[in-house]
Parts: structure tokens; sequence; C-alpha cells
């Protein structure tokens, strides 16, 4: 199994930094708790009045012959974000997207374009628990401020997988880290603080050399 024995509870008004290399289980995690990959055992608890927004990384339900404002509005002038009724315009435009920009079709945006259009998805839902998945990737300065200041100001919790220590410093209350090795190679730590608090917190636990990049070890991506 790619997570084995993993066991946290999501804190109040928290923002969760999920950290590790690539092919450790981060998305499949995610895709869990969504209910689009199966339990191979242990329980999942999420309560009655939890609302999941999740927007998955491979983008495959937008349309890409809709432009990107009616990928967001769905050809209203105004959109109910939460519990807020606001002009589909202005919302688009608080992610970058002025004018002309929105007009473009979602089958032609690129990468840091459909990531600002996945953000702007995620939000709109108006959940109580946003998953985010790498959503820092090919973002520009204002948008990233954008995205900070969202999560900050978010009611809910948010757990987001990033490789960007910079933007969990900021503002990650937590940190769920991989730190698998040879010997156990389905390890996780649970640690309450941002990113430079959690290094600082790894290299007393395990020793200056803790704080090294260290490889995914080397394993099929299958399930037992």
């Amino acid at each position: 199994s790619l997570i084995d024995g993993l066991s946290f509870s999501l804190p109040p008004n928290g923002i969760v930094g999920v950290i590790g290399p690539n092919g450790v289980g981060k998305t499949t995690l995610f895709k869990t708790i969504v209910g689009l990959e199966p339990l191979d055992g242990g329980d999942l608890k999420i309560g009655e009045t939890v609302k999941i927004s999740y927007v998955d990384q491979s983008r495959s339900n937008i349309d890409p012959n809709k432009t990107l404002w009616e990928v967001v509005s769905d050809g209203l002038d105004f959109i109910t974000v939460g519990k807020t009724e606001i002009p589909s315009r202005a919302y688009v435009s608080k992610f970058g997207f002025k004018g002309p920009d929105q007009q473009k079709k979602a089958g032609v945006l690129s990468g840091g374009e459909r990531n600002r259009l996945n953000l702007a998805l995620t939000l709109k839902e108006g959940g109580n628990l946003l998953l985010l998945d790498e959503p820092t990737n090919d973002l520009d300065v204002e948008t990233l401020s954008s995205l900070e200041n969202a999560l900050l100001e978010f009611p809910g919790c948010a757990v987001v997988i990033t490789h960007d220590r910079w933007f969990l410093d900021r503002i990650a209350t937590h940190i769920l880290a991989y730190e698998g090795t040879d010997e156990k190679p389905d390890q996780w730590y649970w640690f309450e603080g941002n990113f430079e608090a959690y290094e600082q917190n790894k290299i007393e636990r395990l020793g200056p050399d803790a704080a090294k990049p260290h490889r995914s070890t080397h394993r099929k991506l299958t399930r037992d």
C-alpha cells in the first residue's frame, strides 16, 4: 500500500501542508477522502456538516470548448461564492483574468492559467474543507498572494499538497510529512507548526542529515 497506518485529525480552521516526494501517495490521500479511491482498511470519518471542495489536478472535467468565464460562471452575470452573490466577471478577475482573457477557451490555457482557473472553481464551491493539490504551480506573484489571502481568510479547514516551502512557511498551521525510509517506506509524521518549524523539529528528532532532500523509495505504485 502507498499509505499505511496513517492517523490524524484535521484541526478547526487549520491549514495543513502535505509534503513529500512524488509517488508516495499524497494525491491518493485526497482521492480517498473524496471517495475516488477505496480504503484498503481502517476508517475515514467525515463529519455530517463537512462540505469538501476539491478539484482534481488532472482537470479532466473542464469543457475545453467553453471560455474560462463560462466555466466559472456557467454563463451567469452573478454567481454565489460561499453565501455571497457577486458579479461573475469581477470574481474571475480576482484570479488574474482581466477583460479579453476571460474569453479564452479553456482548452488553450497555459499551465499557470489552468491552475488559476482551478483555484477559482475550488474557492467558488464554498465548502468548509478545501483540498488543494499543488495550487501554487506556475502562479505569478499577484495570484500567489491572492491564494495566500484567500486561505488565511477561509473560515474552514484547508489541506494543501505543495512543494513550495515558502508558501507553507507563510500559511501552514500544521504539516503532514512523508518520512519514509528503506526500512519503513510508509512512515508519515504529523506536526503542529509551519514548514520551517517542522524542519527544525525533524533535525532535532533525526539529526542534521534529516534536512537533506531524499528521493522516494523505489517501489511499485500498487495497492496490497
